[in-house]
């Protein structure tokens, strides 16, 4: 990560608000910041006392009056204010000191209400914007990933997040079918944390079950078996214990979540009009997010579609740089944004 700080007069500002973690482009200069979204406060001062990857490290570990919360839940905002205070320090510490208010880009999901979309709008401009405008997550991830989304082809985008997987076509600048669902990164974590509490009669946390998500965690199974260890309270003694994990009690958690994944990939190409699908055919489907990471997701998407599958270069980042790079073609895709209004200062 890396930390700007200086004078500027003004700057635009591609922010990928997730669930999980944020990240944020600025023009000119990349991505400058990339924290998990999690704010740790004190419940009896209000104060912050830690955000990013400090307030990421007190989650399950905090005393009674320190909570550390991630305000936002399946890719919206479940907790306005604390997402407000948040969105601030990160333009804040992105930005450094400036004399103008930035122009700022935020992704959402493609399935996200207009409520929703208003509450991520206002919270952006009471963080400091001059003027907020709204991308959807699959259009940000294709530009990222190196996608010229305003040839007249076919272009699948399967983006899994933190809290939503996005599946869309696109074509011509625009989403011609799309579907977004509340299965991702998140729900793949607590399905684990269930199949382990239920086999190993173990407790685990939400950082344990991720680090068994990302080490040997898999949609397809493994040429050769992968184990690894983990600690926990046992719910039978109440103490402290140890398993050892292997790839295929992995596979067997992460069915019913990927398995919707694959399903919401499905009813996309069955929504999708003849000549974008051959298009998608020849082209492959484009993974990004997080979530794609999981290995093998795409061999089984190969095998379910009969599509190959292909990860973005940098699938974490795809979101992220795609946001960034449409601050400079704001004008041609102002018709797939919402504009938030002239920001209100107290």
């Amino acid at each position: 990560m890396k930390e700007v700080v200086g004078l500027a007069f003004r700057a635009d500002v591609g922010v990928d608000l997730g669930t999980a973690t944020t990240l944020v482009y600025v023009k000119g200069k990349g991505i400058v910041l990339q924290e998990p979204s999690v704010i740790a406060l004190d419940q009896y001062t209000n104060k912050f006392l830690a955000v990013g990857e400090d307030a990421r490290k007190m989650l399950g570990r905090t005393p009674g009056n320190i909570v550390a919360i991630r305000p936002l839940k399946d890719g919206v905002i479940s907790d306005y204010n604390i997402t407000e205070r948040m969105l601030k320090y990160f333009i804040q510490k992105s930005l450094g000191r400036m004399f103008l208010k930035p122009r700022v880009i935020i992704c959402v999901p493609s399935g996200v209400t207009e409520v929703e979309k208003r509450a991520v709008i206002e919270a952006s401009d009471e963080a400091g914007a001059l003027k907020t405008y709204l991308i959807e997550e699959p259009i940000a991830a294709a530009i990222g990933a190196g996608v010229d989304i305003t040839e007249p082809n076919g272009n699948m985008i399967v983006d899994i997040g933190g809290g939503t997987t996005d599946v869309a076509v696109i074509s011509l600048g625009g989403i011609v079918v799309s579907r977004s669902i509340k299965v991702a990164g998140d729900e793949c974590d607590e399905a684990i944390i269930k199949y382990i509490r239920k086999k190993y009669n173990m407790m685990i946390g939400e950082r344990s079950s991720e680090d068994l998500k990302v080490s040997i965690g898999c949609a397809y199974p493994f040429e050769e078996e992968k184990y690894m260890e983990i600690k926990g309270r046992n719910l039978l003694t109440g103490l402290p214990m140890n398993v050892e994990v292997s790839s295929t009690d992995m596979l067997e958690a992460l069915r019913e979540p990927v398995t919707e994944i694959v399903e919401a990939v499905h009813e996309v190409l069955e929504r999708t009009p003849p000549e974008l699908a051959a298009d998608i055919s020849n082209r492959g489907i484009l993974m990004t997010g997080g979530g794609a990471l999981l290995k093998g997701l795409d061999k089984l998407l190969n095998e379910k579609t009969g599509i190959s599958a292909n990860l973005a270069k940098n699938p974490i980042e795809s979101v992220a740089i795609g946001t960034g790079k449409s601050l400079e073609s704001i004008e041609f895709l102002e018709k797939s944004m919402t504009q938030g209004d002239q920001s209100r200062y107290r």
